[in-house]
């Protein structure tokens, strides 16, 4: 995946400004920088989440598999399974755990019970929940802890085999133990799938990241390694934010 001059606006306000970068496939992308500078909108403007804002208009290009999921013939529900999402707070439907993971499948129109439940088993090993669910998959997914809640919303992103998974502090809400499950797993599912991570911890980024990149007031300010980025910027604005001086 990569982008090429992407433009994010919100009626007058543009919140991401002529952005080009490319996200390494099986590896993960943090992107870090202060509240308010692009990171989310940059994020969901990778699987066109941010076609459900009105007045949003996009400019540039996200080009995936050597398409650009902007033109007008691609379906912005076959990108969003191809390009998955986990939110900052657990989503998780009154559903059972089961039919929360097999949503995405049956509203692909997979109705084969046997595959059904074998991808179910298979996005929630991925997610490592699977052995703490396995014997209560009829009991409402709201009663697991928000670990495992936030665990079973990238089991249920998983369930349709994306490439690419998105996600928007998806441990901002959790205590330091589920934190560290959520980074485990991170670096876990590097090896199938191209992973997105927005994150104000930027001890966090440095731990499950290979590239970093750095966003200010909507701008792509630096993008590179992340022993790099973290060790030798090249700009001062992004030495100035890791070293705690704003932001």
């Amino acid at each position: 995946m990569r982008t090429r001059g992407l433009s994010v606006r919100y009626g007058s306000k543009e919140a991401v400004k002529d952005v080009t970068i490319d996200v390494p496939p099986s590896r993960v992308l943090a992107l870090i920088g202060p509240s308010g500078c692009g990171k989310s909108t940059f994020l969901r403007s990778l699987n066109r989440m941010n076609d459900t804002v009105e007045g949003v208009v996009v400019t540039g290009e996200v080009m995936l598999d050597g398409r650009n999921i902007y033109d007008a013939d691609i379906d912005p529900v076959l990108v969003r399974r191809q390009v998955g999402m986990v939110f900052q707070r657990s989503n998780p439907f009154p559903k059972s755990i089961f039919e929360n993971v097999a949503f995405g499948l049956r509203i692909a129109g997979v109705s084969d019970r046997r595959l059904v439940a074998q991808a179910v088993e298979r996005a929630l090993r991925q997610a490592a929940l699977w052995d703490e669910v396995k014997d209560r998959l009829d009991e409402s997914g709201l009663g697991l802890s928000g670990g495992q809640q936030q665990r079973l919303c990238i089991a249920r992103a998983l369930a349709v085999e994306p490439d690419v998974l998105l996600m928007d502090e998806p441990a901002s809400a959790l205590d330091p133990i589920a934190t560290a499950k959520i980074e485990d797993l991170v670096s876990d599912l590097r090896e199938e799938f191209t992973i997105v991570i927005v994150t104000h911890n930027m001890q966090q980024a440095a731990r499950v990241s290979q590239q970093t990149a750095f966003f200010y007031m909507g701008r792509l300010v630096e993008v590179g390694d992340t022993s790099t980025i973290f060790t030798r910027p090249k700009e001062k604005e992004t030495e100035d934010y890791i070293t705690g001086r704003f932001g």
